[in-house]
């Protein structure tokens, strides 16, 4: 069918936290079928699709990962909250796009995930990631003008660039320490599924998901 069904009809039985085997005699079919529907080793009709979307309330387009949403509802820019207000220049404004929107209600949700883990050392990792990407996106604007003074950065551009991709490491290497640290919370604070995404975070929860399913699909031209 496509790569993204089996993924994502897994994923619902995990969140769901069903047995294979009880999905699969609700769903009316041998579990070892599900279980090649979930391996992507078969492919499934278009009785099953129905069937399994009614099943996990969620929308045959979501099953197929035509949108990274439970309804299947496609997003766009007036639907997504505002962000902090941003200038213009000759009547063009990249900033208020849907790409700018995306980005500040994700950093919205992360921060108000992290407050819900009160761990202060994964929350202070995080930051560093977040802020040493503004911080070389700024730079990579303010080199556009070679009349811009230099003078306004301690660090020169090179040593900056090297030392902030270092930086990032290091604070990814934090972040899992922290998360890793016995001393930290319990997970079960901080239990996170499509569904309670989209319950507690609505349209904020559409940019994210949205987001991830665009970061991906950069991701794969990488790898």
């Amino acid at each position: 069918m496509n790569n993204d069904f089996p993924r994502i009809l897994s994923l619902l039985r995990s969140e769901k936290q069903l047995s294979q085997k009880q999905a699969a005699e609700d769903l009316g079919i041998a579990q070892a079928l599900l279980s090649h529907y979930e391996k992507g080793k078969r492919e499934c009709g278009l009785d099953f699709l129905v069937k399994a979307a009614d099943y996990y309330n969620v929308s045959t387009d979501y099953l197929l990962g035509r949108s990274p949403v439970s309804t299947g509802a496609l997003l766009t820019e007036n639907d997504i909250p505002e962000g902090a207000p941003t200038g213009k220049a000759d009547g063009f404004s990249f900033s208020s796009s849907l790409a700018k929107k995306l980005i500040i209600s994700s950093v919205d949700v992360i921060y108000s995930l992290l407050n819900k883990t009160k761990n202060k050392k994964l929350a202070q990792s995080i930051s560093t990631i977040l802020s040493l990407n503004i911080y070389k996106s700024f730079r990579l604007i303010y080199k556009l003008n070679p009349k811009n003074d230099k003078n306004l950065f301690v660090i020169n551009e090179e040593s900056a660039f090297r030392a902030a991709a270092a930086g990032e490491l290091l604070a990814e290497s934090a972040a899992l320490a922290a998360i890793n640290d016995s001393s930290a919370n319990s997970p079960e604070n901080i239990e996170i599924t499509t569904a309670t995404l989209e319950s507690e975070y609505n349209k904020q929860a559409a940019a994210l998901l949205n987001l991830i399913r665009n970061s991906e699909n950069t991701i794969k031209k990488y790898e």
